[in-house]
């Protein structure tokens, strides 16, 4: 069980890129996260008005599991010193928040709401709905999926095989 709850240091990353590509992503998730802060309680407002199923709590449940993934994501792409649970559970939030916005997105284009903010960031910063907060979505679970790839946190079973 000491594996579980020991902080370690994180494994060199696999390339440079990944790495940049892992701090860029990181950027954005701050970015969006202050944003999203900043005004937090209107947030949960805007998030309401998307008429979601399950109404004002699963809107204000949304924008609250939104905000702890971006945070909660930043651990694992900054490489700090976690156990190895952690560093799982934090590479998966930062899967799932692209995959959160993407739901969010395509749900706002395909029902008829009129909604003139997405939310990305919060309502500091009013960003209408389209087909460009799609591609940015996929976009930055790209950026997911290569920092994950590159910060991979197990060693390969080839690594393993090449060592013995």
């Amino acid at each position: 069980m000491n594996i579980i709850t020991k902080a370690t240091s994180a494994k060199k990353p696999k390339t440079r890129e990944s790495q940049q590509v892992a701090y860029a992503y990181a950027a954005v998730l701050v970015i969006l996260v202050l944003a999203q802060l900043f005004t937090f309680e209107k947030f949960l407002i805007l998030l309401e008005s998307f008429w979601l199923p399950g109404g004002k709590p699963t809107a204000y449940l949304l924008g609250s599991i939104i905000v702890v993934c971006e945070v909660m994501a930043l651990p694992f792409l900054l490489r700090l010193k976690l156990s190895p649970l952690m560093r799982i559970t934090s590479m998966a939030l930062g899967w799932l928040v692209p995959i959160i916005w993407l739901l969010l997105t395509l749900w706002l284009l395909f029902t008829v709401n009129a909604v003139s903010n997405i939310g990305l960031l919060g309502t500091t910063v009013k960003l209408i709905p389209g087909w460009w907060a799609v591609f940015f979505c996929v976009a930055i679970g790209m950026m997911a999926a290569w920092a994950s790839w590159g910060l991979w946190p197990f060693e390969s079973p080839k690594v393993k095989k090449q060592i013995k």
